[in-house]
């Protein structure tokens, strides 16, 4: 099944809150080899002003990628994720995550090109705190590549 390029425009719900644990911070810190300690020690994070522990700027993906299920989940959507390949990640961030963060992202499917049976998805995930505070934009580019006849 192909992808359905009628999902272009699309806009999600916003989904239910992520809370950004400040264990989830560190681990993740040493997965990417962030080694500034505002990433993994409250007192420096404190030292620098911040009110805890904060993210590696691209921690945001992993809530990106919360919000992004919405769509590939979606059987309707013709996406298989056996045949995506990851093209491009920008971000923008409007300010550090941190520990302590209850987060919700607005997944927006920002355009669906095809060109010789090859899919391109771009996403646009806007998150925010709880309250409404802008936090980051992360903007996606996936291709999905045909099936083999």
């Amino acid at each position: 099944m192909p992808v359905d390029t009628g999902y272009a425009g699309r806009e999600y719900a916003p989904n239910a809150v992520f809370e950004v644990g400040r264990e989830h911070l560190r681990s993740f810190a040493a997965a990417v080899g962030a080694q500034h300690p505002a990433h993994t020690d409250t007192e420096a994070a404190l030292a620098l002003g911040y009110p805890d522990v904060i993210a590696p700027p691209t921690f945001a993906v992993v809530v990106a990628q919360r919000a992004e299920a919405q769509l590939f989940e979606d059987p309707a959507a013709g996406i298989d994720f056996s045949r995506v390949v990851h093209a491009d990640e920008r971000f923008t961030h409007h300010r550090p995550i941190h520990a302590g963060d209850r987060l919700v992202t607005v997944l927006h499917v920002d355009s669906i090109v095809e060109r010789a049976g090859l899919a391109m998805i771009t996403t646009r995930a806007e998150i925010s705190a709880e309250d409404g505070e802008a936090v980051a934009t992360v903007v996606s580019t996936l291709a999905v590549r045909p099936e083999e006849s």
